[in-house]
């Protein structure tokens, strides 16, 4: 059964002969490997070309701001997978990147999309107001705002946006995001300061990241967290550990038996 367009059946990323392998136009072997680092290379593959130099600076920050987040619920999934199944570090692996949704590093994505509204409306302060009223009527979370530690400000977000405007690539979308952080706390009587998955969307797309393929941020850089995690969880395993602390936490409240 035929389903969806079956015509032009191309792909701009890779081909290869017996002579050759071609990535985005560069020959792998005599143009990139030993010539291009990994975040360069990255970009290439996703746009189609190298970045500039803000660009890569950029996108650096990016993924060293959130590789590695402590033990959250992604990193605990991979650490007991691999306790369960020490052979299989993609499965483990896997456990990981499959947690990372729209409340844990996915959150960055729901961002860059609310500022693209923004943006898209204006992107000025009365769109962000328009934007918040919106959010407030529907009682929802504000995007890219608030932290239940960090409530004074997320420093890694004003680290991120310090160098977006040392690079000089702040651009729509951070000015949406500073907008929405000056009003936010009046409007929702409560302290919403700019957080990381708010800083990486507005910075990374003012930069010039496409915004559909915003989700690779993340996952490529906590992929380099997992890797920590899981290589340590062979040498010192804590996954047990791990599984026995939650069920002893955890309190059984249904029928009893006859």
């Amino acid at each position: 059964m035929r389903i969806g367009k079956q015509d032009n059946a191309f792909t701009a990323i890779a081909t290869s002969d017996e002579h050759s392998i071609t990535v985005r136009g560069h020959d792998l072997v005599g143009d990139l490997i030993g010539r291009i680092d990994f975040t360069d290379y990255f970009w290439l593959l996703v746009c189609g070309h190298r970045p500039t130099g803000a660009q890569k600076a950029m996108m650096d920050a990016c993924l060293v701001a959130i590789a590695e987040h402590g033990l959250v619920p992604s990193v605990q999934a991979a650490r007991m997978t691999l306790a369960a199944a020490p052979e299989a570090w993609q499965g483990a692996m896997a456990a990981g990147l499959l947690g990372m949704g729209t409340v844990v590093a996915g959150s960055s994505e729901v961002a860059g999309r609310f500022l693209a509204e923004v943006v898209a409306d204006g992107g000025d302060e009365a769109a962000a107001i328009r934007a918040l009223e919106r959010v407030k009527v529907a009682k929802r979370k504000v995007p890219g705002l608030g932290h239940p530690q960090h409530s004074s400000g997320d420093p890694r977000a004003d680290r991120l946006m310090e160098i977006a405007d040392g690079l000089g690539v702040s651009g729509a979308h951070v000015a949406a995001l500073r907008h929405l952080g000056r009003h936010a706390p009046d409007l929702l009587q409560r302290p919403l300061p700019i957080n990381v998955s708010g800083a990486i969307p507005a910075v990374i797309l003012d930069a010039g990241w496409p915004l559909e393929a915003l989700k690779a941020v993340p996952l490529l850089a906590r992929a380099g967290g997992l890797a920590a995690h899981l290589y340590e969880e062979s040498r010192r395993p804590i996954g047990f550990i791990l599984s026995n602390h939650a069920d002893q936490a955890i309190a059984y409240d249904g029928e009893k038996a006859e």
